[in-house]
This record gives structure tokens, C-alpha cells and sequence, in this order.
């Protein structure tokens, strides 16, 4: 019989037990079992990236007449091939695409692409094309409902991408957010083993739950001797780092990288992105090498959509269609992994895709975190081989 006393007393340990912790605790133990499993890292480039100016086809001369004021020079690039380069500020990407660990893939999208920052995000995130399908969840929280797996949004707003009906996700700025303020006292508040079966269910939980914590405590006040830049995205990458290397279960952690939506002045705010974007992921994957884990973990970039071959007249671009995709880590199939899209047979004044969004979603889960697509997305999709065998 559950009585006042009993509830009040079951109450007050839960309460000693934080939240998130808990559910740390919970994948921690589900995944002691595959230490090796795999690991999804995505980043969100929020607002358009510009994917001519990313991935350029600088030997094509209809490049420089598209962009007179905002071309780049074919002498600033990092060239990949004899026709196409990256941007100079992608240059810290540079050290992965020697060695085979990045790959790029110009021309993604979906048919009838949709020019909407709103609706074009939620055809990506939810991995459906009729927006009476795009119910809520998301194409990586499906993905990973039967094993009611777990991700860590690295940020505020929990994206559509990671919703599912029985995935979990927390959110998550920095790990001192989830550390317990007076540890001792809640320890020596939990007290020893019970007859009672709700108090002891109680007790194990809140152990379960400060043990996580102990060990999120280590994480935050540890220094791993790796450099990351001072901005905001490689400090959420040295999260997701420190995260995978205490081996918390997560299969999927996410992150956002706004200001993409460069109508005007465009040169020197879409540079400084992705400098922002190149450093951080460098970084990161220097720290998971020197952490020997570097080979379990890939790294996706994506954006709702590319932008206007054409320049504005304010030197920026407008909403585009089909945009840039990179994967990142040892794992990946290193190269151009997808043909650039031509910038003279168009429909509706801007490129035709080369590649469809849902084959790179089905590489990725199938090849690569070993999970069923199909369900997932709705389909079968043709994809290039993506990652090492």
C-alpha cells in the first residue's frame, strides 16, 4: 500500500535525482555491452547555405559571370579536382581531405524543391515530401525508435529531426547544466538499502542517477589537452566530444549553425561561417584521434537549401534549391561524391539537383549506424558509396 509517508519519502529522493543524469545513467548502461557502435554527428547549417560559393566550379566560366562581385578567385580555393574547389575559408578542412576523410557532395536536394526556409527545413528534417506527412517526427528520431535509442541535442529547440515516439533526446549547452549542486548531501540523503520495494526502486534510480552525474562532474572539470577555436560551434563540437568519449550511449547528437541567409554583404559573413564551421571540425576530429575514437564517429553538414546562382544586387543571393553536402571522419569514402550540377541546363533559373537528400539519409543509416531505412524514409533511394567497407 502506498501511503503518504512512503510517497512523500519516494518523492524526496526522485528529487535528488536529476533529470538528465538519469537519463544519461539509462543509455550509459544500455550501451556498455557495444562500446564500439557507431556515432552520427549532424550539424545544421541554418538559413541557406550559399553552395556555389562552398563548392565551386571555378573552370566552368559561367561561375564568373553568375557572380561578378562575389566570385572567388581560382587561386584562393582549395582545389579538389581540376574543375572544382572549396571555398579559402574551408581551408582547416583541408588536413581530412588529404587524407581521404572528407567527403563532398555537390547538387542535393528533393524534386520540386520549395524556396521556404520553413517548409523546405521540415522536407529535410522529416525526410517526407507531402506536408501532410510531416507530422511531427523527425527522420533520426524514427530511425531510432525500435531500440528506443537516444541523442543529444547540443542547444536549445529540440529540431524535428531527432522526434520519435519512443527515442529520447536531451538538450544540452554545457555539462555544468546537469551537475547537482551540493553532491555530498545528496548522496548521504539517499541512505542505504531498503526492504521497502518503492524506496528501494527509488534509491536505485537516484544512485543511478548521481553516478551519471559523478561522471558528467569529471567531464567538466577535465582538460583533454586538445585546442578547439574560441566560437560558439566548436565549443558545442568539444561537448559532443567530451560526451562520446565518456561513452554515454548516445547514437546521435546534433547541433545548429544559424546566419546562413546572406542576402546582402554576403562575402565576408558567409567566409567567417564557414571558418566557423571548417575550424570546429577540424578540431574535433583532431580530439576524438588523439582519443583513439575518431573512427566510430562521422560527421554530417547539411542546409535547407543552397541559394541563387545569380547574385543580388545588394552582393548577396537569395533562396536557391539544391545545396552542398559533407561528410567527415575516418569512415567516410573520401572524394567529389556526387557530380556538380550544371549552371546552364536549369529549371526555373537555377540547377537541377545531381543527388537526392534521401539516398544520402539512407547511406548514412544503413551503412553506416546499421539501421532499416526504408520505413524511415518512405522508400528506396540510389546512393554512392559513402563510407569505407
Amino acid at each position: 500500500m502506498l501511503t503518504r509517508r512512503r510517497f512523500l519519502q519516494a518523492s524526496s529522493l526522485f528529487a535528488l535525482a536529476p533529470t538528465v543524469p538519469l537519463f544519461v545513467a539509462r543509455t550509459a548502461q544500455a550501451a556498455a555491452a557495444d562500446k564500439d557502435r557507431r556515432i552520427l554527428v549532424v550539424v545544421e547549417l541554418n538559413g541557406g547555405n550559399d553552395a556555389l560559393n562552398t563548392v565551386i566550379p571555378y573552370a566552368d566560366p559561367t561561375y564568373e559571370k553568375l557572380r561578378p562581385k562575389l566570385k572567388i578567385a581560382k587561386k584562393e580555393l582549395l582545389s579538389l579536382s581540376a574543375s572544382v574547389g572549396l571555398h579559402p575559408s574551408l581551408k582547416p578542412l583541408d588536413k581530412l581531405w588529404q587524407a581521404g576523410h572528407l567527403a563532398v557532395l555537390p547538387g542535393v536536394g528533393y524534386p520540386n524543391p520549395n524556396r521556404s526556409h520553413f517548409e523546405s527545413m521540415a522536407i529535410w528534417q522529416t525526410a517526407r515530401l507531402d506536408p501532410e506527412e510531416q507530422n511531427g517526427y523527425g527522420w533520426l528520431g524514427r530511425a531510432l525508435d525500435p531500440q528506443a535509442g537516444s541523442a543529444y541535442l547540443l542547444g536549445s529547440a529540440v529540431p524535428t529531426a531527432l522526434r520519435g515516439r519512443r527515442s529520447t533526446t536531451v538538450s544540452l549547452n554545457r555539462v555544468e547544466e546537469v551537475l547537482l549542486a551540493d553532491p555530498a548531501s545528496a548522496k548521504q540523503a539517499i541512505g542505504g538499502e531498503s526492504a521497502d520495494d518503492l524506496l528501494a526502486f527509488v534509491r536505485r534510480q537516484s544512485v543511478d542517477a548521481n553516478a551519471a552525474a559523478d561522471k558528467l562532474a569529471h567531464l567538466a572539470g577535465g582538460n583533454d589537452g586538445s585546442r578547439y577555436p574560441a566560437t560558439a560551434l566548436a565549443e558545442r563540437l568539444k561537448l559532443a566530444a567530451r560526451l562520446i568519449r565518456s561513452n554515454l550511449g548516445a547514437r546521435v547528437f546534433y547541433t545548429v549553425q544559424s546566419g546562413y541567409d546572406t542576402h546582402a554583404v554576403q562575402a565576408f559573413a558567409h567566409g567567417n561561417l564557414l571558418e566557423e564551421l571548417a575550424g570546429a571540425i577540424a578540431a574535433f576530429f583532431n580530439d576524438l584521434t588523439q582519443a583513439k575514437l575518431a573512427d566510430r564517429v562521422i560527421l554530417l553538414t547539411f542546409s535547407e537549401f543552397g541559394r541563387t546562382i545569380k547574385e543580388n544586387g545588394s552582393a548577396g543571393t537569395d533562396h536557391g534549391t539544391a545545396g552542398a553536402v559533407f561528410l567527415a571522419g575516418p569512415g567516410v569514402r573520401g572524394g567529389v561524391a556526387t557530380t556538380m550540377p550544371s549552371l546552364t541546363e536549369l529549371a526555373a533559373g537555377e540547377p537541377k539537383m545531381t543527388a537526392d537528400f534521401r539516398g544520402v539519409y539512407t547511406a548514412v543509416l544503413e551503412d553506416w549506424l546499421g539501421l532499416p531505412a526504408k520505413e524511415v524514409l518512405a522508400g528506396t533511394f540510389d546512393h554512392p558509396p559513402l563510407f569505407r567497407a
